[in-house]
């Protein structure tokens, strides 16, 4: 099992980062807050353009820190209408998030059929507000407001859900929406986030 790694010592990680799964206590935790002068830092900006790696690789469009065992309070987000595995995506910024507060601006619930890289095999029906404001620090440890709404509300909700110990199967509202991923194909092939 991984261990959670001191900041301080990220820079000399040359090993393949390894996505944690549902079950691993570090993704229960709520995760450190990360200082100006850490974002700053050569270790965090290294440990950002490796998320990005792990995400890529993995096929995902949002990617939490401690999904690798880093106990952080850093996501990155990226969604492209390029993807092979989404339908009608629209492209968005790239968005490194740290230490965010989230605001409900409209309360109004959408539901998509979320799916975790760190819950491989499994998807699940989950509900959340529509729209939201993000204040975070970006990369540059910048204070930044977004508002984002629909399909990019439910992104940055699961992503950020993340950093404060929850998985998607928490927000769950019945265990029978818990579907495998192949039998998703006999309830909808729409509205599916991973």
């Amino acid at each position: 099992m991984p261990k959670i790694v001191p900041i301080k010592i990220l820079k000399t990680m040359k090993e393949e980062y390894e996505i944690l799964k549902l079950g691993n206590p570090i993704l229960r935790r709520t995760a450190k807050e990360v200082s100006k002068e850490e974002i700053l830092s050569e270790n965090i900006q290294n440990l950002i353009d490796d998320m990005w790696n792990v995400m890529e690789k993995a096929g995902g469009i949002g990617l939490a820190a401690p999904q690798i065992g880093i106990s952080i309070q850093l996501a990155v987000i990226k969604l492209e209408s390029s993807s092979d595995r989404y339908e009608n995506l629209e492209d968005s910024e790239e968005f490194i998030i740290f230490n965010p507060e989230l605001e409900v601006i409209n309360s109004e619930k959408q539901g998509f059929w979320e799916g975790c890289l760190s819950v491989p095999g499994l998807r699940g029906y989950v509900k959340r507000p529509k729209k939201l404001k993000i204040s975070y620090l970006n990369e540059k440890a910048e204070k930044k407001e977004v508002i984002v709404e629909d399909f990019l509300a439910t992104v940055f909700q699961h992503e950020l859900d993340h950093l404060f110990g929850y998985l998607y199967v928490d927000r769950l509202d019945s265990t029978k929406d818990l579907v495998f991923e192949d039998e998703l194909v006999n309830i909808t092939k729409d509205k599916i986030l991973d």
